[in-house]
């Protein structure tokens, strides 16, 4: 196995910076997520990883070996593209033999590892197929067992699910996730879906124009998002993001929004933050909670309801502020009625207004 160190990395297109100044450490056998919007680097970033693409300024390592100008045979690394890039004319066995006889491996070995890599990704009976005969899932499997086989050290993954559809992708997770516990490599896997991330990360580097804005577990950067950017980034249903200020009042906290007046007393706030701070708040939906009869409970005006399987999307107005927030199926949401409903404050988020970073 191998770890990943990323140095003061820059890489550019002619003027056009796309990642700066990038520092990053992926250890032995980590999972690690490379996420953000389109356009944001992270593409990029694993391609000069994988050695596809030249770095503009700093240096790439696996474990103490410097890489930054190994070409990408040499590296020990195994690619899966968002495009499964099958050789048409070849049979399954074929494609995921090509590169192993192209280098010379003799035929028994060949076999071997071909044999270990289907039954692992569950194609061997596919082996006799070409590409045209197999469904998008079978494809992309047979694209993950071609880099299986050349025993990589690092995989690099490039949205290998984002053209599948939402039931293939769902299953074609978990046979990743089972496949990184068997195999214990080192993942670099990059996406603009969420959930791939949530999911399959052990930790999750979020990017914006080519910079990272946090590096972390699924978890924290989930409930403890480092800017107001990667609150909204991650969630679905979205963060509501409400502006305001902070008002101290003796030794208690509020926020206010206008007419909407909220004890923050109990959120932990990193530093002291001075009266009459603006600030935006996030709160995610499944934070604001039906009362049930909570003394704390406040009063909206249900506006919409959003019905979503399991649960139900309400959009209601609180003091002149408008949050969307869950509900269960038995708890009598109505639009045009009256609901309350508790805060958990806690679990909130204060970002400073002007530079969106948390407080």
């Amino acid at each position: 196995m191998s770890s990943v160190s990323l140095q003061n990395i820059d890489i550019s297109y002619g003027n056009v910076p796309i990642v700066k100044k990038l520092d990053l450490t992926i250890k032995d056998g980590e999972f690690l997520v490379l996420l953000g919007p389109s356009g944001c680097g992270k593409s990029t970033l694993l391609n000069a990883i994988g050695g596809l693409t030249d770095v503009s300024g700093g240096s790439i390592f696996f474990n103490d070996k410097d890489v930054t100008w190994t070409d990408p045979k040499d590296r020990g690394i195994g690619m899966v593209f968002q495009s499964y890039a099958l050789y048409p004319t070849m049979s399954v066995e074929r494609n995921l033999s090509f590169g192993l006889r192209i280098a010379g491996i003799d035929r028994a070995t060949i076999e071997k590892k071909v044999k270990w890599a289907s039954e692992l990704l569950q194609i061997d009976h596919l082996l006799d197929r070409k590409p045209s005969a197999l469904s998008g899932g079978q494809r992309q499997r047979v694209a993950i067992g071609r880099a299986l086989v050349r025993d990589a050290d690092i995989f690099l993954f490039d949205e290998p699910l984002s053209n599948l559809d939402a039931k293939l992708r769902a299953e074609l997770r978990l046979e990743i996730k089972k496949l990184h516990k068997t195999l214990k490599s080192t993942m670099i896997y990059v996406t603009h879906d969420q959930i791939e991330a949530l999911t399959l990360a052990d930790r999750i580097a979020v990017m914006k124009d080519g910079i990272i804005q946090q590096l972390d577990t699924p978890l924290n950067v989930y409930n403890k998002p480092a800017n107001e950017f990667v609150g909204s980034f991650l969630g679905s249903p979205a963060m509501n993001k409400v502006e305001g200020r902070l008002v101290s009042e003796g030794e208690s906290r509020f926020f206010i929004a206008g007419d909407f007046r909220l004890d923050v007393s109990r959120y932990p706030f990193a530093q002291n933050i001075e009266s009459s701070r603006k600030v935006v708040l996030g709160l995610r939906p499944e934070h604001i909670l039906p009362a049930n009869g909570s003394a704390a409970a406040i009063e909206g005006q249900v506006s919409l309801v959003e019905p979503m399987g399991s649960n139900i999307l309400a959009w209601s107005t609180f003091d002149g502020v408008s949050l969307s927030h869950l509900v269960g199926q038995d708890d009598s949401c109505e639009a045009d009625r009256t609901f309350p409903v508790t805060i958990d404050v806690q679990k909130a988020s204060f970002f400073d207004a002007e530079t969106g970073w948390r407080l």
